[in-house]
């Protein structure tokens, strides 16, 4: 029996699940991603705040499949599907497949604002959560070399965006004010610094428990952080966020995580994918009138009983896709009937800062210092190394234990943000 060729477009959490787990004596796999490196994306905001290094949450492709000569990993931007040839078009080559699996994933959504697109910064890649590092940091240099005044707009911190990654930013912002301006920054004063999160519905976290919506926002407070709700960022020129209530923010550091779209490709016909960027998909992941191209992950829209709005994009749903769809395929070949996706939700969580997390479980509801040893234990269980997993936990234990993550360095050339 010939094997099949199966090319996954995308390297993050549904595209590596996915090669991992076809059946190599069946499957020839191509895996094109445009970076070398899969990137961790849950601790992005931990490489922005300084807590860990870059090189922490990210692993070359390669050395991932280094013992798998059935896959075959490309560095390359798809340009182009062509259906009816089966090739994908990259800069550099026609690379031909018998089944396809679009796994792209999603980028910042700037919902059609252009202005805001161009001065705010984004954390959807380890090279923004450097960039934001770096201007953060350089804007504590700065600052610290003149006289520390009370209206300068490079006091302000806003993050646009009440979910996870803007409620995990927000704390770690502010534990880096609280704890480590006072003794490396010492001509800065703390209480002139403002972190300010603004988030367009009624809670942060608002797709949790009232439980976690509640105790995010009463640790934020705690922790010195203004929230702003029901509340959105109409513009945003570099210096001035107007918001929609008419209030005015002078900032010189707008974080937007306020939403994302998918990262569709052209060739597909135009009602596979829908207005938010999605490809529309079934309970196989097939994407709608394309009987061997799937869709996995944050990219696919799936409607099911359970849920009918489609799943949230969240890593546990990509992994299970990707099993899924590989135990599919190779039924498939075996001529065996195929099982449909069924979402089982785990839970979600997010942590707000030392101590502090809140973790939403189907059968029980926490929040404090055990959630966030939860958050913790979780999010290393899915590094992928054991080197990572044991550089992490060192970086987290000696911050644990000194408030030091000694990681606050720049590395810094022509960024898109300039202080």
């Amino acid at each position: 029996m010939d094997k099949q060729k199966i090319v996954i477009l995308g390297a993050g959490f549904a595209g590596l699940s996915l090669a991992k787990n076809l059946d190599e004596k069946l499957f020839d796999i191509v895996l094109i991603d445009k970076l070398n490196h899969h990137q961790f994306q849950p601790l992005f905001y931990q490489v922005a705040a300084a807590q860990l290094e870059p090189s922490s949450i990210s692993f070359p492709i390669r050395n991932i499949f280094r013992n798998k000569k059935h896959i075959s990993v490309k560095m390359g931007t798809v340009l182009h599907i062509n259906t009816e040839s089966r090739l994908v078009q990259t800069e550099t080559e026609a690379i031909s497949y018998d089944k396809l699996v679009i796994a792209t994933g999603c980028k910042t959504n700037f919902f059609n604002n252009a202005q805001i697109e161009q001065h705010a910064l984004t954390l959807k890649s380890t090279t923004e959560a450097i960039q934001v590092r770096n201007h953060l940091l350089t804007i504590f240099e700065t600052l610290s070399s003149q006289l520390h005044l009370a209206d300068d707009p490079r006091n302000n911190i806003v993050i646009v965006g009440g979910g996870p990654t803007g409620v995990e930013l927000a704390g770690a912002f502010s534990e880096i004010i609280k704890r480590v301006l006072p003794e490396e920054y010492p001509q800065l004063d703390p209480a002139k610094m403002r972190v300010i999160l603004v988030e367009g519905s009624a809670n942060t976290l608002n797709n949790m428990s009232e439980l976690a919506k509640q105790a995010s926002q009463s640790y934020l407070k705690s922790m010195g952080v203004e929230i702003i709700t029901q509340t959105f960022v109409k513009s945003y020129d570099g210096l001035d966020a107007i918001l929609s209530s008419g209030e005015k923010l002078t900032t010189k550091t707008l974080i937007w995580a306020a939403g994302v779209s998918g990262n569709i490709l052209p060739g597909l016909n135009p009602d596979a994918y829908l207005p938010n960027a999605r490809y529309k998909v079934d309970r196989y992941n097939t994407i709608l009138n394309h009987d061997d191209i799937y869709a996995i992950g944050d990219i696919s829209y799936m409607e099911t009983s359970s849920y009918p709005k489609g799943h949230p994009q969240v890593a546990n749903v990509a992994i299970n896709q990707a099993s899924n769809l590989a135990k599919n395929l190779k039924r498939m070949v075996h001529k065996k009937p195929i099982n449909a996706y069924e979402y089982l939700d785990l839970g979600s969580m997010a942590t707000i800062g030392k101590n502090k997390a809140v973790v939403d479980l189907p059968f029980m509801r926490f929040k404090g210092f055990v959630a966030w040893l939860v958050w913790m234990f979780l999010h290393l269980m899915l590094i992928l190394s054991v080197r990572n997993k044991l550089i992490i936990l060192i970086h987290w234990s000696w911050a644990y234990f000194s408030s030091d993550s000694s990681l606050r360095l720049i590395f810094k050339g022509k960024t898109k943000k300039e202080n």
